[in-house]
């Protein structure tokens, strides 16, 4: 099988393109493995979204749901059973991609259970949890940048544990994200991890900037308001990536660390689906194309690229002066930034806590119906 040459193209670009997805679906069917042979797909990410859909589709988890409600399993017994049997078995088939990669890539992420958002310690304590159940070195605990979870991040990864940190917006927490990195890298150090087994990803969330920023713009009205729609989200993870580049590249802090084996924590591109019909389909993807970077996309995103995505290379380092004159003008029209990004991460943790109590409610209907 021949890979897509236009995710080829940004694989080369140094892209590693990861599936915003995961179904049982797509691990018996073989689809997942297709993907993998044609679309340069070397990871997976999941979210409580992405398993509410999963499990509310078909029948490929009626038996095993049978099973556990005939045990007695309660529905959060259920879900984490489900769940897990699902990302492990995902990070068996990325298995070899990892062991290529020296474990950069064959990633596959599960969340911690988003009613956890707010607290530190219960979040640190479960993904242990997930981390010794899944019993692969190849799966990212999911954890949420709120302010409960950066403590939680640093204590995470001091344990040995790699992680992918989900739902950043503002560049200015995101500076706080690489700080609980290194923090935890420092205190895995003394503790006698090997640093270079720790792995760490900062999903910087992309289109739901742009769509809370349009629809204020549109409430302004004003013509030089409506001619900045579509550019914050971009501007800001090119801002997110020269912080990366500020810290990882020839930081003092991580040097430090770096001669122990320690490996730069990427950034990660989410929410690349475009929402908005006006806008090209694969602006999220082309236009962040640099090294060291993901992007994990829906497959719709996806196929996209794959159709009539135009890379061409680097789209990224060096826009950093462009990006903030973008942010300025969006500010001196009346955009309050810091309130757009704290309705972003309220909106975020309250999306997947609606899709955990619906993927609760969903489960708890299945278990009743197999009793």
């Amino acid at each position: 099988m021949t890979q897509n040459e236009n995710l080829a193209a940004l694989s080369a670009a140094g892209v590693s393109v990861w599936l915003d997805d995961l179904s049982r679906d797509r691990l018996q069917s073989g689809n997942l493995q297709e993907l993998i042979d044609t679309k340069s797909i070397v990871g997976v990410t999941t979210n409580p979204s992405i398993f509410q859909a999963a499990l509310s589709k078909g029948e490929a988890y009626d038996a095993q749901v049978k099973e556990l409600a005939e045990r007695g399993a309660d529905v959060d017994a259920t879900i984490r059973t489900v769940t897990t049997d699902d990302v492990r078995n995902a990070c068996d088939v990325f298995a070899d991609i990892y062991k290529s990669s020296d474990g950069v890539d064959g990633r596959v992420s599960i969340e911690v259970d988003p009613r956890l958002a707010h607290d530190t310690d219960k979040t640190v304590q479960q993904a242990i949890e997930l981390w010794k159940i899944v019993d692969r070195p190849n799966v990212l605990i999911k954890i949420p940048a709120t302010e409960a979870g950066v403590p939680a991040i640093a204590s995470v990864l001091a344990e040995g544990i790699s992680v992918n940190v989900t739902l950043i917006f503002s560049v200015e927490r995101y500076r706080l994200v690489m700080d609980a990195y290194l923090k935890g890298l420092e205190k895995a150090k003394e503790a006698g991890h090997d640093l270079s087994k720790i792995h760490s990803v900062a999903s910087f969330f992309v289109s739901r900037v742009d769509t809370e920023i349009d629809k204020r713009l549109e409430d302004i009205g004003s013509e030089e308001a409506l001619a900045l729609r579509g550019q914050a989200g971009v501007a800001n993870a090119r801002l997110a990536y020269a912080a990366y580049e500020e810290v990882f590249v020839g930081g003092a802090r991580f040097e430090a660390l770096k001669a122990d084996g320690a490996r730069v924590q990427r950034p990660l591109w989410a929410s690349t689906g475009v929402k908005n019909p006006d806008y090209s389909d694969t602006l999220y993807v082309t236009e962040l194309v640099a090294p060291n970077t993901v992007n994990t996309m829906p497959e719709k995103t996806l196929d996209a690229v794959a159709d009539h995505g135009v890379v061409t290379g680097d789209t990224i380092t060096g826009t950093a002066a462009a990006a903030q004159e973008t942010f300025d003008k969006v500010a001196g029209v009346g955009i309050d930034l810091t309130d757009v990004f704290l309705v972003l991460e309220n909106e975020g943790v309250e999306k997947f806590e609606k899709s955990w109590q619906e993927l609760m409610e969903a489960t708890q209907g299945q278990l009743d119906e197999k009793k």
